[in-house]
């Protein structure tokens, strides 16, 4: 009985007793992965377009800022600058996780098509890994170009602990993103047809972000920092750098949580994903 539930394991993605699931889940996100980067790569101009393409159309969404700005001085009491802040933490944070896990919102249809376990790889890295986009990279570049520029125009007062709050807010918004993604994909092994679902918190949450906390209702921003914690991705720890107060006056020791914040999440997203594929049987299930 234990050979058959091992064998059973494996078919579903988890390797056998005594291999580092980390391990084999990042070999196989690794050869996946690479297999549609040379496919990409064998058609340059190509990849040039979609690029571009991507920088272009994420673009509009700073743009339709710096429209708003052109009417008023102040956005719920923010600057340009402050408000590009917080755009380009929100953008850059995102696009590193739509690179790595962009793809996971197409889980349900392959449940629906049965092309879910066709490999016996740990199956979150084959679903991750599928059609590795690297056009999101124009996401990237485009967030981390507008936090230059606010970085540019902001007149903050540097500390030692602000400078090191810079790539731990992008790793950790990245890492309470990727923990959404999963949590998403694993409510499709029930729902199925939830990718739209899942959409409104990944790219609803990060266009939620990229304006400050102080145009939404108290009741938004409560539940986007007690109930969903979107708000420790660039709103609690931005505001700490950008010494402005947080609307629900809270205690500026949380502004250094968003690290311990995401590895709550993605334990949490880690259990829900275990448990959805323990429940996944065959097509349509």
């Amino acid at each position: 009985m234990a050979d058959l539930q091992e064998r059973r394991d494996v078919h579903r993605g988890f390797p056998p007793a005594g291999r580092s699931r980390v391990v084999d889940g990042l070999r196989a996100y690794r050869l996946i992965a690479w297999m549609w980067i040379r496919s990409t790569m064998a058609y340059r101009a190509s990849f040039a377009m979609t690029v571009f393409g991507n920088f272009a159309g994420t673009a509009l969404d700073f743009v339709t800022i710096l429209l708003m700005f052109s009417r008023v001085d102040e956005l719920g009491g923010y600057s340009l600058g402050e408000v590009a802040f917080l755009y380009g933490l929100s953008s850059a944070a995102f696009g590193l996780t739509d690179l790595a896990l962009g793809s996971v919102d197409r889980l349900g249809q392959r449940v629906r098509d049965g092309t879910l376990l066709v490999r016996p790889a740990p199956v979150l890295a084959q679903v991750a890994a599928d059609r590795f986009a690297l056009r999101r990279l124009g996401r990237i570049t485009q967030g981390l170009l507008v936090l230059g520029y606010a970085l540019f125009v902001l007149d903050v007062s540097w500390t030692p602990l602000k400078v090191l709050m810079m790539p731990v807010m992008v790793v950790s918004g990245a890492a309470i993103f990727a923990s959404v993604f999963v949590a998403g994909a694993a409510f499709q092994f029930v729902a199925q047809d939830a990718s739209q679902v899942q959409n409104s918190f990944t790219y609803g949450g990060t266009t939620l972000l990229q304006y400050p906390p102080t145009v939404f209702a108290k009741d938004l921003v409560r539940g986007v920092t007690f109930v969903l914690p979107l708000a420790f991705v660039n709103w609690v720890p931005a505001l700490y750098v950008l010494d402005l107060p947080y609307p629900l006056d809270l205690p500026e020791w949380v502004a250094f949580l968003p690290p311990l914040v995401a590895v709550a999440c993605c334990a949490l997203s880690g259990v829900a994903w275990r448990a959805g594929l323990r429940s996944y049987r065959s097509t349509g299930s």
